[in-house]
């Protein structure tokens, strides 16, 4: 079956591949982009439209569910950056928050059959503590503002498929990585530019701090699968962790990069001045590896290689200072 599928964030580092994969699988899809951008010339598969607009207007969101017919609708928009996120936790809320809820609104309105898959975050959790790994059944408590964005967010997808009976996925996802991530104060991009550039890396914390790092293309098919499950299950509401056996600190992901781009000379200098970060995080994602028969297929060390490689390609056209 052909769907009409709408992606926010269709040209950042989850939503290029996941275009690509959702073309490959002959659906129509349709990218919703604030403003007009020069990233669609990485795409390597073309959407059936681009539309530029805003999700924090309500009408503009109901007016393209209801020209598009849209069957299905990725949420993967949102301020992604934590130190954006410090500097200005209102933007943050409001975009990541309020700009869930329009969609939420208009779905519950026009269409209750369109299946809305949110992206979450493992920071929706908030700190490990003495758990070994977060459960899809632990509560979200989260402090720091674009962590409590994602929690507030998740939860408002979870009233609304328990409430007004929408049919919602929500997945989880540790750190994501691999080639075409635009956002360049990310760890890896960061590493691998300054790297390029043959400077030391400044790690804003003391680089203790561990996630989880999942290859992008491993997300991707973990989208698409809960995709598929929400269109043939009587389920309203799945959620899922994803995620990969790989938790490293910043200091073993920034030797991992400098060792591959034998630059082990540039060892980085430690700031540690960054002290709003969850320090210890790792998820447990037993249940979409027994439900959906997902795991993650990428050694940590082939996707930096292929990252490095992505960035060396078009570091010029990056347009980096």
């Amino acid at each position: 079956m052909r769907l009409n599928i709408l992606i926010t964030g269709g040209f950042g580092l989850l939503g290029k591949p996941l275009v690509h994969k959702l073309i490959e699988l002959k659906h129509n899809v349709i990218i919703l982009e604030k403003k007009s951008t020069n990233r669609k010339k990485f795409l390597d598969k073309k959407p059936k439209k681009i539309i530029v607009g805003d999700f924090l207007d309500k009408k503009l969101v109901g007016k393209i569910l209801k020209k598009n017919k849209v069957n299905v609708v990725f949420h993967l928009g949102a301020i992604t950056q934590v130190l954006d996120s410090i500097k200005d936790p209102y933007k943050t809320h409001q975009i990541n928050i309020l700009g869930t809820i329009n969609f939420l609104e208009n779905i519950r309105a026009i269409n209750p059959k369109i299946i809305f898959i949110y992206s979450s975050s493992d920071k929706a959790y908030g700190e490990l503590n003495k758990r070994l790994f977060y459960k899809e059944t632990d509560r979200l408590q989260s402090d720091y503002p674009y962590d409590v964005s994602k929690s507030a967010s998740d939860l408002v997808c979870q009233s609304y498929s328990k409430t007004f009976n929408l049919k919602i996925g929500i997945i989880r996802c540790g750190n994501i990585f691999g080639p075409g991530d635009f956002n360049l104060k990310r760890l890896i991009p960061e590493v691998i530019i300054s790297t390029i550039k043959n400077k030391r890396f400044i790690i804003r914390s003391d680089g203790k701090s561990t996630r989880d790092y999942v290859y992008v293309d491993d997300v991707v098919d973990a989208y698409v699968l809960l995709m598929k499950k929400l269109l043939l299950s009587k389920s309203m509401l799945r959620i899922y962790n994803v995620s990969s056996k790989f938790n490293h600190s910043v200091k073993q992901i920034v030797n991992m990069i400098l060792k591959n781009m034998k630059s082990l000379n540039l060892k980085p200098i430690v700031k540690n001045y960054s002290k709003k970060e969850i320090n210890f995080q790792r998820l447990n994602y037993s249940k979409i590896k027994k439900e959906l028969r997902w795991s993650p297929k990428t050694k940590i060390e082939e996707g930096i290689i292929e990252t490095i490689r992505w960035y060396k390609k078009y570091y010029k056209f990056l347009k980096i200072k």
